[in-house]
């Protein structure tokens, strides 16, 4: 597409033959008399046929488009292709599952230009099994909220609008689609809110989810909260740990002065161990004070243009 498109409607599937259809036509009949848009196929590597009936429904609308994946890459990196290859001013992620409604879209999009970054759909009355989906989904949300101190309501939401410079400062790795929000918040300062959107049973297809996840969040939720709290102050992280290498040096240092015969063994082995770990945990305390330090100068780098950008000496 030459023009610059107003919306950009992301979806990540994933062997989803019989819902891209519906999908589409649900899309089409929602925006085509509203602004000009075009719907982005992600093909995670699909092996039933999505991406061949995804290809059809291009040759028969050009606002469709298809990006096929060599192989299965998780939703994650689906959604993040999906981002950098769309051109939309505005981005839309949703499920290809049909349990977002196309519907919601026109609100959301509405509510992000009253001037948010962000706009995160929450889902009443989810329609999905209580013991494997809803209850795992509430204590999750309810756990990163209090790591993350955003108020999201609920994460595991696809349906989202996002502005296109928010996305541009903003890249999504291992399972961080999930906490899209809290990276927006702490990665560029994002301004968020969300707001209801509705939730429809699955008819076709199976879900590609199980309480298996769990064991990805916990990881990727470590990695958030160190972003959103030292990733403009490395130094105090890794100070803290250095600190803390230093005090247990000191505490065997103890143990070493006592060690001699007659003090706290009979032999001298405790003299020998000691003063190895002593120095062990000394090591550790000063590689750790360093990287710190490295780590300091690299983000005073990106905060400072002038430090990263060679001098101009002419402009024309």
């Amino acid at each position: 597409m030459n023009e610059r498109t107003r919306i950009s409607v992301i979806v990540p599937v994933l062997n989803e033959v019989d819902n891209v259809e519906p999908l589409y036509r649900s899309v089409e009949r929602v925006l085509d008399d509203r602004t000009t848009w075009e719907l982005l196929f992600v093909d995670d590597g699909s092996t039933d046929g999505t991406a061949e009936r995804v290809e059809t429904l291009v040759k028969e609308d050009v606002r469709v488009r298809c990006l096929r994946l060599s192989r299965n890459f998780g939703q994650t990196a689906a959604m993040q292709a999906g981002f950098d290859h769309s051109v939309g001013e505005v981005v839309v992620s949703m499920d290809g599952d049909m349990q977002n409604d196309p519907r919601d879209i026109p609100k959301l999009v509405s509510r992000l230009l009253e001037g948010y970054d962000l706009v995160a759909g929450y889902r009443v009355r989810r329609q999905d099994r209580l013991l494997t989906r809803k209850i795992p989904s509430w204590l999750a949300n309810r756990l990163i909220r209090l790591i993350t101190g955003v108020p999201i309501r609920d994460n595991g939401c696809s349906l989202k609008a996002y502005r296109r410079d928010l996305l541009d400062r903003m890249y999504l790795y291992s399972d961080m689609h999930r906490f899209i929000p809290a990276m927006a918040a702490a990665v560029a300062g994002a301004r968020i809110t969300e707001m209801p959107v509705r939730h429809h049973p699955r008819v076709r297809g199976e879900s590609k989810y199980g309480l298996t996840r769990i064991w990805k969040v916990i990881p990727d939720l470590v990695a958030i909260k160190m972003l959103s709290t030292f990733r403009d102050r490395p130094l105090q992280m890794f100070g803290a740990g250095a600190v803390m290498a230093g005090i247990l040096a000191l505490a065997f240092g103890l143990l070493t002065a006592v060690s001699v015969p007659g003090g706290l063994g009979s032999t001298m082995a405790y003299a020998l161990v000691f003063p190895s770990v002593v120095l062990v945990w000394l090591s550790l305390a000063f590689f750790l004070l360093m990287v710190g330090l490295i780590a300091e100068v690299v983000v005073k780098g990106e905060q400072e243009p002038g430090f990263r950008s060679l001098p101009v000496l002419r402009e024309w």
